[in-house]
């Protein structure tokens, strides 16, 4: 009887074991399906196979046979093409294989890392240490871009002497601009004598010079 229990028991365990595995490989490929419908879909679209189909647009084919929002297909296709020129080694199996199924990130992840690293505000090493998070922390789209969205932020501080001076600049910049005006028009009416012209060609050799 305790035989039978054991080896019951060991059935179980590797049943169980093996339905674990299968999952766990079953969102690895959910997660990375998308990559082959962008591989497709951009094989399509770049040749213009649709046209074959009787579609005159990609859109009309993407809504009208796959049943995809013209959105969510542009992201797909650019997503794909971004890690083929930028990240191939994520097209490789091994890599994926390699990896936890909670680092394995999806195309909304991948959609990420495309649009941040063309963002100005991102800088080489951000842009490393935003791969590193996605490929190998596992972080989500979401919390991503809410990384982002701060280290923006950050970027865009800007210092209060700094910001001074550049309103101080803008304010000499308005008052050169209306004594010039002021100048073409007395001169062109001549209503005021010479020594002022002189007095407001001064003014505003004094204000230029104080522009960068």
């Amino acid at each position: 009887m305790e035989t039978l229990e054991a080896h019951a028991s060991e059935s179980t365990h590797y049943i169980d074991d093996t339905l674990r595995a299968e999952i766990i490989a079953l969102s690895k490929d959910f997660k990375r399906s998308w990559i082959s419908l962008g591989r497709h879909l951009y094989a399509v679209w770049q040749d213009k196979l649709y046209r074959n189909w009787g579609f005159e647009k990609f859109e009309n084919y993407i809504e009208g046979e796959v049943g995809l929002k013209k959105n969510l297909a542009t992201k797909l296709l650019r997503s794909y093409l971004f890690l083929e020129q930028d990240e191939p080694q994520y097209l490789d199996a091994e890599f994926t294989n390699e990896r936890d199924a909670m680092k394995v990130p999806g195309y909304e992840e991948i959609n990420f890392l495309r649009l941040a690293k063309h963002k100005k505000e991102v800088k080489r090493d951000d842009y490393a240490r935003m791969k590193k998070d996605v490929f190998e922390k596992g972080k989500n789209a979401t919390v991503m871009r809410k990384d982002l969205t701060a280290l923006m932020k950050e970027r865009k501080y800007v210092d209060p002497d700094q910001e001074r001076e550049d309103r101080h600049q803008t304010a000499i910049r308005r008052v050169v601009h209306s004594l010039k005006n002021f100048q073409k028009d007395m001169e062109a009416l001549q209503l005021i004598p010479a020594a002022i012209m002189d007095d407001t060609k001064k003014l505003l050799d004094r204000l230029e010079a104080e522009l960068d």
